[in-house]
């Protein structure tokens, strides 16, 4: 995956807890081109590599923007950003990847919590540009810690500010806007687990079609390890086999033997490790793939999820 060195230009407070970065290309040139939904690598002082969505306009070919909420219960990247990252400082970044893109309908539902404003703003922006039809509500804790207002307030009506600490009145009412959604529509959301599920579930009491629904969690959920136990996973073209023990991951393991899987995240929710599964069956513990896409079983992310059978066959 390429790899580019760029300076933070411009480091802002958007919100309690929340942080913008606006970068550029260390040598001026202009940036890859990218599409509502993307986001890149972002390598951290201490080796970490983290995933930020942008959330400028995509016909913005200077720079990029991320915003970083500072959150205490991360695994160090956030804190690091926060911490160590400044006006000025050279970074190194990958180029833009799309998991989370917008497709063609009569009308989007752009919806929000916390954090995940970061790239439905950014597709809010392009469906403005051409015309589209699209609601954006953003649920937050407090206006405090709501990011980008003045921005989202740019949308006019079609944006919609919904805070746990604000009267009932305001408060997102998810059946009635799921309801009064146009057919045909398509609903995007991103943010906290707990959030994507409810808005998950609740589309899907409504008779929501699963292909309508567009998903980007930041992070997985904890996963119950007690149960784990070893398995083998043998390498196609060499047969070479290699076992995995209960308390290491896939990627883990393989590295210690050198097989190595390119991994970004770490959590199953990027998509960088995926990898072919020619035989066995795959314990899905990713936030990746679809159900659909799960129960083929040719696929799987093994930087987090496991075997359910004794052994996979990987296409590797």
């Amino acid at each position: 995956m390429s790899s580019l060195q760029v300076k933070v230009l411009r480091r802002r407070e958007e919100a309690e807890g929340i942080a913008s970065y606006e970068l550029a290309r260390a040598d001026g040139q202009p940036l890859p081109p990218f599409s509502a939904g993307s986001h890149i690598d972002v390598h951290l002082p201490g080796g970490l590599v983290r995933q930020y969505s942008l959330c400028n306009d995509p016909h913005e070919a200077a720079h990029y923007r991320i915003g970083v909420l500072r959150d205490a219960a991360s695994r160090g990247g956030s804190i690091a950003m926060h911490e160590q990252v400044r006006e000025g400082d050279l970074i190194t970044i990958s180029e833009p990847r799309n998991h989370f893109p917008l497709h063609a309908a009569p009308h989007s539902l752009l919806l929000a919590g916390g954090i995940g404003i970061t790239p439905l703003m950014c597709m809010a922006q392009r469906l403005a540009a051409i015309g589209a039809s699209f609601e954006l509500h953003a649920s937050n804790r407090s206006r405090a810690r709501s990011a980008f207002l003045d921005e989202l307030k740019s949308f006019g009506e079609r944006f919609h500010l919904h805070l746990d600490d604000g009267e009932a009145s305001q408060k997102l009412d998810l059946p009635a806007v799921l309801k009064a959604a146009p057919v045909g529509s398509r609903i995007y959301v991103c943010g906290p687990t707990g959030f994507i599920d409810f808005v998950v579930a609740t589309a899907k009491a409504q008779g929501w079609p699963t292909d309508q629904l567009h998903l980007e969690y930041f992070g997985a959920a904890p996963q119950d390890t007690t149960g784990d136990r070893e398995f083998e996973v043998r390498i196609a073209s060499t047969g070479q086999s290699y076992r995995i023990p209960a308390d290491q991951t896939v990627t883990a393991a393989l590295q210690a033997q050198g097989v190595d899987i390119m991994v970004s995240c770490e959590q199953g929710v990027c998509g960088t490790c995926i990898t072919r599964v020619l035989e066995g069956e795959c314990d899905h513990r990713d936030m990746y793939f679809t159900d659909e896409e799960k129960a083929k079983g040719d696929q799987f992310t093994p930087c987090c999820s496991r075997a359910k059978s004794s052994v996979l066959v990987l296409d590797l």
